[in-house]
């Protein structure tokens, strides 16, 4: 199933794994869904304005699949990936930067998280890509294949999880290569951004799980993910009797940390800002066990194949005391360690 921009596809998808009896009184058993949800869907969220901007490929605005859970994968064959070019240059990425530390100086957000998007020739099995992303050990990794489109993600960073009534998401901020020293919650500007968005994740759940039951229950902890360093909180709730899926992925879809805040803000500044869509990044993808709970990844470090291309999108959260090329050279210490294994170049300087 492939939804559609018609209606509240939150609903739409909800409706359809109800009717497979998924979270039901008998659920299938045996059985998963797989779960993708892009992010033009937060053009359907009320109270966003702005549309966005094209798609640099053609896939879904959602995807849900359900298949056996034991199912395994088919046999990877071999790809070819070329030299990825960005849509924006350095200097034009440098310049969105700057118009979102004018906003905040203006007081119409606090933080925005921008992407830049690059594109590469692609050619060969794109299902072998999980494989060869599989060294840097991404804890939601997953992959999910249509009709002449393939999403593979190596995210590092939970979304949302639900076991019974508790809901569970990991906001990832702050991240520096992995052979550098020095704590990142010691850098003001990275500490800033990390707390803001662990408040803006704590109000998106408080929306739906029961008063005084949301919680930070690790806070600011510093990990290796996906050959870097990052900084990651862990916020979680008791969901309210009654919240279905549909309800609890419109109080928290997008992501806070690949939006900024005040969220709703944020994604119409995004919108305006970046010059292509955010195709298969900055959305969700994971599994919907039979009996309604949830594990869907984040997907950044995520990468899209459609067209004979092959799509990445890189970026990360602007503050006031951002500075426009430390903010370039972030969004490319999150691409190398992708680039580097899949073996695909980044345009000359940006290696």
């Amino acid at each position: 199933m492939v939804s559609s921009a018609a209606g509240d596809p939150f609903a739409q998808i909800e409706r359809f794994l109800a009717g497979h009896g998924f979270g039901g009184a008998d659920p299938p058993a045996g059985m998963v869904a797989d779960l993708y949800l892009g992010y033009g869907l937060a053009a359907s969220i009320a109270g966003v304005h702005e549309a966005g901007p094209p798609e640099p490929c053609p896939l879904p605005l959602a995807a849900c699949r359900i298949r056996p859970a034991d199912e395994q994968p088919a046999t990877a064959g071999a790809f070819r990936a070329g030299e990825f070019v960005p849509t924006w240059t350095a200097a034009e990425h440098a310049a969105a930067v700057d118009r979102v530390r004018a906003a905040i100086g203006r007081g119409d957000v606090y933080q925005v998280n921008l992407v830049q998007h690059l594109r590469a020739p692609f050619a060969g099995a794109p299902d072998a890509l999980a494989a060869a992303l599989a060294p840097l050990r991404a804890e939601w990794a997953y992959a999910l294949h249509g009709d002449g489109w393939s999403i593979v993600s190596a995210t590092p960073e939970l979304f949302l999880q639900t076991r019974g009534d508790v809901a569970r998401t990991m906001p990832i901020k702050g991240t520096r290569p992995a052979d550098t020293g020095g704590p990142i919650a010691e850098s003001a500007k990275d500490r800033a951004e990390h707390v803001m968005i662990v408040d803006l994740e704590r109000n998106d759940l408080g929306r739906v799980c029961r008063p005084g039951s949301v919680r930070v229950s690790e806070y600011l902890a510093e990990r290796p993910m996906a050959g870097v360093r990052h900084m990651v909180s862990t916020v979680e709730g008791r969901l309210r009797p009654g919240v279905g899926l549909a309800e609890l992925l419109r109080a928290t879809f997008p992501g806070g940390s690949v939006t900024g805040a005040p969220k709703l803000a944020a994604i119409d500044h995004i919108a305006r800002s970046e010059p292509v869509g955010r195709g298969a990044s900055m959305g969700a993808l994971g599994v919907v066990h039979a009996n309604g709970d949830l594990d869907l990844g984040l997907t950044i470090r995520t990468l899209a194949v459609a067209d004979g291309g092959l799509h990445l999108w890189v970026g990360g959260g602007i503050v006031w005391d951002s500075d426009p090329a430390a903010e370039v050279e972030e969004s490319l210490v999150k691409a190398r360690p992708l680039a580097r294994l899949i073996g695909a170049a980044l345009p000359e300087g940006r290696a």
